[in-house]
């Protein structure tokens, strides 16, 4: 079998390369084998299998946006206006400031989430979207947490029934 069918075909191992390429995505096959205790082909090939699969979806280096002059982060609902919707006029080029969009149930049609320079840039940013419908923002005053791993999906189950401490 050269690709996953499932995620029930990922072991332990997949897991263990899966962790590892999410906390380093810049190791070697050799430095990645060792540490999941595979050889450097071994691991290339099982890492060739994840991206086959899809599993591995590709790599990219994290950029702290206050650091490069991106200092305001904001979530806009979207309520979007009969025909017009920001999902389908969506382009990077239209709306490079656009980090994130999801489309979501209930009042709201989409979910953005976006990075701009300062109060005035969201504000440009709020103008360009209401072509589209309704902007509601949210300003993000600090972060707790940002760019999680993906667990292994046994452990994810294990946490959702395991009995709660009080």
């Amino acid at each position: 079998m050269t690709a996953y069918d499932v995620h029930r075909d990922l072991d332990r191992t997949d897991w263990a390369i899966l962790a590892e390429l999410q906390r380093d995505a810049r190791l070697s096959y050799l430095a990645l084998g060792k540490l999941v205790g595979l050889s450097g082909p071994a691991t290339a090939e099982r890492v060739r299998r994840l991206e086959a699969a899809g599993i591995i979806g590709g790599y990219r280096a994290v950029v702290d946006r206050t650091r490069v002059g991106y200092t305001v982060t904001a979530f806009i609902r979207m309520t979007c206006f009969g025909g017009r919707c920001i999902r389908t006029a969506y382009t990077p080029q239209l709306f490079p400031e656009v980090i994130e969009l999801h489309r979501v149930n209930g009042e709201d049609c989409s979910l953005l989430k976006v990075a701009v320079a300062s109060i005035a840039h969201l504000e440009d940013l709020i103008d360009r979207l209401a072509r589209y419908g309704h902007p509601a923002t949210t300003l993000v005053l600090s972060t707790v947490t940002e760019h999680l791993p993906v667990p292994p999906l046994d452990a994810a189950s294990q946490r959702d029934s395991a009995p709660s401490e009080r």
